[in-house]
């Protein structure tokens, strides 16, 4: 049975649709990662089952219980927010401990799951101080902390590596996988961030204007996207939309879709395409050129020590079994 069933929800705030009918399953254990632009619906969709929001149309299941009109407190829910949100006036010990105090659990209790927490967390150190005396990855640490002592049914993480700079966020992002693999945690994440989506999730839903425009593995999302917004979305660069007459293909598809990677530069004008190099990107492992084709746009990885630069003639070669097939509403299709 999936450990949460989000059926068939639709919120509304006045005129505007923040959810239009989704619905997905989160399965016991499993990490699942909602992304996309900012006003996608996301956010929401995590306030609706921590019953932060009322939902308009609907049902949300947790462990074979409907919750749907239950207080958040009764949900078996934790959420570890991108602020923190932790007691500046108590320390560690007493923030991980709080919403077990609340629920009148016995002392000796409360302190041996503090210290299996803090153990799992590598904060043993810090249970004495306060807020105020920790770093930002540190504050993170026991805002999920706080959470994980709960043991709750199902963790909600509202983007919380967002307020951390890129290096923190990175160690992070690793200490939550190992985390998630250890506990055996049934996690729904939200991020704006593709790069956290495909390497922290078992699966990802994509979201666009209250929708869910693909659930996948990150494989399936990245290597077979169901649509223009998802292929453009995940990746980065994002994959290259272009005419099919542009990399010479033949067919009724309306855009051929080819990542960067799957473009090869080639010394043989027979065969290829001839563009100008308008710019370059060095990203220390790669680099990535683009060129302009027939006033088209188009990124190609090449190694970082390729010695095309702004201004270059390159030749290049799509690899055709990586190509994908769009029509005029932007859907996938196998190409005719």
């Amino acid at each position: 049975m999936p450990q949460l069933q989000f059926k068939q929800v639709s919120k509304r705030y006045g005129d505007i649709v923040a959810l239009d009918n989704v619905s997905f399953e989160l399965q016991d254990g499993e990490l699942l990662v909602l992304v996309g632009p900012s006003g996608c619906g996301k956010s929401t969709t995590l306030r609706l089952i921590a019953g932060l929001e009322n939902l308009n149309a609907g049902n949300i299941v947790i462990d074979g219980t409907e919750i749907t009109s239950k207080p958040s407190k009764d949900r078996d829910i934790a959420m570890v927010f991108q602020n923190y949100a932790l007691y500046p006036h108590m320390t560690v010990r007493q923030n991980l401990g709080f919403s077990l105090k609340m629920k009148k659990t016995g002392a000796a209790e409360i302190e041996s799951r503090v210290k299996e927490t803090a153990a799992a967390l590598d904060i043993e150190s810090l249970l004495d101080r306060k807020p105020g005396q920790l770093s930002g990855g540190q504050k993170q640490r026991v805002a999920v902390g706080r959470a994980m002592i709960r043991k709750p049914a199902v963790f909600l993480f509202d983007e919380p590596l967002s307020n951390l700079d890129a290096k923190l966020r990175v160690t992070l992002r690793n200490e939550l996988a190992r985390l998630h693999q250890r506990l055996a945690a049934t996690i729904l994440y939200v991020t704006h961030d593709q790069i956290e989506a495909l390497t922290l999730g078992d699966r990802i839903a994509v979201m666009k204007d209250g929708q869910i425009q693909q659930l996948g593995t990150p494989q399936e999302v990245y290597n077979k996207p169901t649509n223009t917004f998802v292929a453009t979305f995940i990746g980065n660069p994002k994959m290259n939309l272009l005419p099919p007459k542009i990399l010479q293909v033949v067919s009724d598809a309306a855009l051929v879709g080819i990542r960067p990677e799957h473009l090869l530069l080639s010394d043989q004008e027979t065969g290829c395409i001839t563009g100008r190099v308008a710019a370059r990107q060095n990203t220390g492992a790669d680099c990535f050129l683009t060129g302009e084709f027939e006033n088209h746009s188009l990124t190609v990885r090449v190694p970082a020590n390729s010695d095309h630069h702004i201004g270059d003639t390159i030749q290049i070669t799509p690899i055709a079994e990586n190509m994908h097939f769009f029509d005029e509403s932007g859907a996938r299709i196998s190409q005719v």
